[in-house]
């Protein structure tokens, strides 16, 4: 059973996970577990995309506009628990 999502944790994206670009912000295809999961905003796919250059989800929040950052953790808890996003202990990436 995974951990549950916690937002002072850091996160990256699934190596196994691959992001396709679209108008809406992207499609995100689990190649392990074959889950498709649609990311609904472009600020969104940036926000993952860029989860592991930060020490936790909550540092990765702080650039996303406050009335937003509800909707956003919201959409990150869903994609760890489709293991779309994974958390990690290491070091940020630069």
């Amino acid at each position: 059973m995974p951990s549950p999502f916690d937002s002072d944790r850091p996160y990256r994206l699934n190596p196994c996970v691959a992001l396709r670009p679209e108008p809406f912000g992207a499609l995100a295809y689990h190649f392990g577990n074959r889950r498709l999961s649609f990311l609904k905003a472009p600020e969104l796919v940036e926000l993952v995309r860029g989860l592991g250059r930060h020490t936790s989800v909550r540092e990765a929040l702080a650039g996303v506009p406050e009335r937003r950052r509800d909707a956003f953790r919201r959409a990150l808890a869903s994609l760890a628990a489709a293991d779309m996003i994974i958390p990690t202990e290491a070091e940020p990436q630069p």
